[in-house]
């Protein structure tokens, strides 16, 4: 039974959850169990991509819902096809792996990275180079080529085959690179790492040395891709195309889902049996994935997102950025990072008191995710409470 006397909840305590219970949501806004009313500018991490409850994405879902949820990726799933189909036409992808989430499209990038090399090349490299403060996954692989010691305590022995290199130091990463080597992999912002873009400059410089090498170049999307940086995915705004890159939070507006997409000659490595998933690409997940997909691109979110996110830019430089206690603003489309002088987790709470949701990127980077749809209005809004509580914070720490 437990020890009723040492628990209040039958869940793991593996969150710091903050203490509101979430209950309904709507386009920008969500409400409490208390009747409370909140300005989102968190997307549930950037998944909601399209606002709280899209009225496209859930008129398909009930669809599907009365229709078929489940019969095993043992059967042919036209939904699958078609979803698939839109990405690749849209992308510079060729074919899709349907799974559940973004540490498992991480997973099957890292997988077929080195089955192309031993099965394929017939090199036998496995090793995966990936940077400092990145961010790629809970699973064993995924967190070990996350560069971040944190979530690697107390998870030892860790698989061996990967390792990280600090962002933008060319030399490290060419001295990292070895007969082992099989892919590099980066984001183009690392969002959990600070909100850090990726600079153009040494991204070119890595695809040279992928090509020079014989690596695979794998971009994880998870957090900047569906449009929220201002394009589709992230490495469009660099004029390049990996070898892989990957997909989940806003694929599917909340329904979990996730994709990794690769180039056609990887197809070979990835034959029948070699990877799989039982809820990967469910007719009831692709269902909602179509019709997000299609909704980004009928309304022209990439675009929607580059335009307002200039707005929350432009706002945030004139109302808050004049603060000394902000370093700088950055970011791409609508993931954006303010940087602070110390730490802002009580300016988040502060905020949900204040009924604006935000969440940070590291101690002292506030993290601004607001859906693709948000309004200037909205905008205007929630940086005057931002303005507001980055001034009563400073004005606390002067007295």
């Amino acid at each position: 039974m437990g020890d009723q006397a040492q628990q209040t909840s039958s869940l793991f305590p593996t969150y710091a959850r903050y203490p509101i219970s979430l209950v309904k949501g709507k386009g920008s806004w969500l409400w409490d169990d208390q009747g409370n009313k909140y300005l989102d500018f968190m997307c549930g991490l950037a998944v909601t991509n399209l606002g709280h409850a899209p009225e496209k994405v859930s008129a398909k879902l009930k669809e599907q819902i009365d229709e078929l949820w489940h019969v095993s990726n043992l059967f042919q799933i036209p939904n699958q096809e078609k979803a698939a189909a839109l990405l690749t036409a849209n992308t510079c992808a060729d074919a899709v792996f349907f799974c559940n989430s973004g540490a498992e499209a991480n997973e099957a990038a890292i997988k077929l990275a080195r089955r192309y090399h031993q099965k394929v090349k017939k090199t036998g490299r496995f090793e995966i180079i990936t940077f400092y403060q990145s961010f790629h996954g809970r699973t064993l692989a995924t967190l070990t080529a996350t560069g971040q010691d944190k979530v690697k305590e107390g998870f030892l022995p860790l698989p061996t085959g990967f390792k990280s290199v600090p962002l933008h130091d060319l030399d490290a990463l060419k001295a990292a690179i070895s007969k082992d080597t099989a892919a590099i992999m980066i984001e183009m912002i690392l969002a959990e790492g600070g909100v850090l873009t990726v600079q153009a400059d040494f991204l070119k410089a890595v695809k040279e040395l992928c090509d020079e090498h014989g690596l695979l170049l794998i971009v994880d999307e998870v957090q900047t891709g569906m449009g929220r940086t201002g394009k589709l995915f992230a490495h469009e705004h660099y004029g390049i195309e990996p070898d892989i890159f990957t997909a989940a939070k806003g694929i599917a507006s909340g329904f979990p889902a996730g994709a990794m997409l690769g180039k056609g000659y990887l197809r070979e490595a990835f034959s029948a049996g070699s990877h799989g998933s039982t809820f990967g690409g469910t007719p009831l997940a692709t269902s909602v994935m179509i019709a997000t997909i299609e909704t980004i691109l009928e309304d022209k979110l990439p675009e929607r997102a580059a335009e307002m996110g200039a707005y929350l830019v432009q706002q945030l430089n004139e109302k808050v950025a004049t603060n000394p206690f902000v370093i700088e603003v950055r970011g791409k489309g609508l993931l954006i990072g303010i940087e602070c002088q110390d730490a802002v987790g009580d300016i988040v709470s502060a905020g949900q008191k204040r009924g604006l949701l935000f969440v940070t990127a590291g101690p002292n980077v506030i993290r601004l995710l607001p859906n693709l749809y948000v309004s200037k209005e909205e905008i205007d809004q929630a940086v005057s409470i931002l303005a507001e509580l980055i001034h009563e914070h400073t004005a606390v720490k002067k007295a």
